[in-house]
């Protein structure tokens, strides 16, 4: 048996002529019978013994609730208008939201595992190939017979370099993972230690970093927030930016929207490159992940850029301690 496909909705503007025609249609057919059956007389006859109920002023006072119902009905009818279109902006503003979460859900995955396969590579490269050699040089020192002090000195030296080298890949693997030194040293050692890095990286920019305030005693995720975003903002400048200088300025200060107090935390990355369209920010994967990461954070990221005129981004912060 072939089922009946489902009956589609009508528009509005459809459904609205339909009543119409339907509220016209039944008015004239209305003014016809009253006129073959004279209901107007027969009413006034019918009033007329109770004048002095006043219910002759009955058909005025029922045609000025009508305009009152149609008055009504027009009025709710542009307030529902009104309820779907703000409905439809709103349903699009969230269909954009969600397409960007996706997009940096896949974006993270995808950065996940790159670096999986960047640390397999390593853990295969380096450690396998130095690990076998160690055991080679600890086996050829072990040997029966293998009494020459000359070789086991080598063997030795061998396996000192060797182990050097592992520690050496061990505690870069550390600080890519976990920042050196958050833990230990804190915040502001942490990012100067970040700073340090990069001058070394791009010896011809100019970096100057600068701390207003006190920065102990933060939230840990709130730490971390400040610290993937100064090293986001300069890992976008030596990729994009060209740039001879770069501030980076880390304060404290009330956040926007908040009471004035010592509260609120604000970090400012400005440097003199070719800067970028301000509209076509959130298309970059590297500064959408600066936003998401100080928005989960309760903060809020603003842009401020043109083409040539360089870049300055801001995050404002709640400066959040530990309990």
């Amino acid at each position: 048996m072939r089922k009946s496909q489902p009956e589609l909705p009508r528009s509005p503007k459809r459904e609205l002529s339909r009543d119409l025609i339907v509220a016209l249609g039944t008015t004239a057919l209305s003014v016809l019978l009253s006129a073959h059956y004279n209901l107007n007389e027969a009413l006034f006859a019918i009033t007329r013994r109770g004048e002095r109920l006043q219910l002759d002023e009955l058909p005025i006072g029922a045609a000025v609730l009508l305009l009152g119902l149609i008055w009504l009905s027009w009025r709710r009818y542009r307030q529902v208008n009104r309820e779907l279109r703000a409905r439809r902006v709103t349903e699009a503003r969230l269909a954009g939201v969600l397409a960007e979460n996706r997009r940096l859900a896949q974006e993270n995955l995808r950065i996940q595992e790159l670096e999986r396969k960047h640390l397999a590579r390593e853990l295969h490269d380096e450690f396998g190939q130095y690990l076998q050699a160690i055991r080679l040089d600890a086996v050829s020192i072990g040997e029966p017979g293998g009494s020459d002090p000359a070789a086991a000195v080598i063997a030795s030296a061998a396996i000192i370099r060797s182990v050097d080298h592992i520690h050496r890949a061990v505690n870069d693997m550390i600080a890519r993972l976990r920042p050196v030194g958050l833990d230990e040293l804190g915040l502001v050692a942490a990012i100067e230690h970040l700073v340090d890095q990069w001058r070394q990286r791009l010896p011809d920019v100019r970096i100057d970093l600068t701390f207003r305030g006190e920065f102990q005693g933060l939230d840990e995720t709130l730490d971390l927030t400040l610290y993937r975003f100064i090293q986001e903002a300069l890992t976008n400048v030596h990729k994009h930016a060209r740039a001879r200088r770069v501030d980076i300025l880390l304060e404290q200060g009330p956040s926007r929207g908040r009471e004035s107090d010592d509260a609120g935390l604000r970090v400012i990355v400005t440097d003199d490159g070719c800067g970028m369209q301000v509209t076509t920010w959130g298309s970059g994967f590297g500064l959408s992940g600066m936003r998401e990461r100080v928005q989960s954070a309760g903060g809020e990221l603003v842009l401020h850029s043109a083409p040539g005129a360089g870049l300055r981004v801001e995050a404002q912060l709640p400066g959040k301690r530990k309990q």
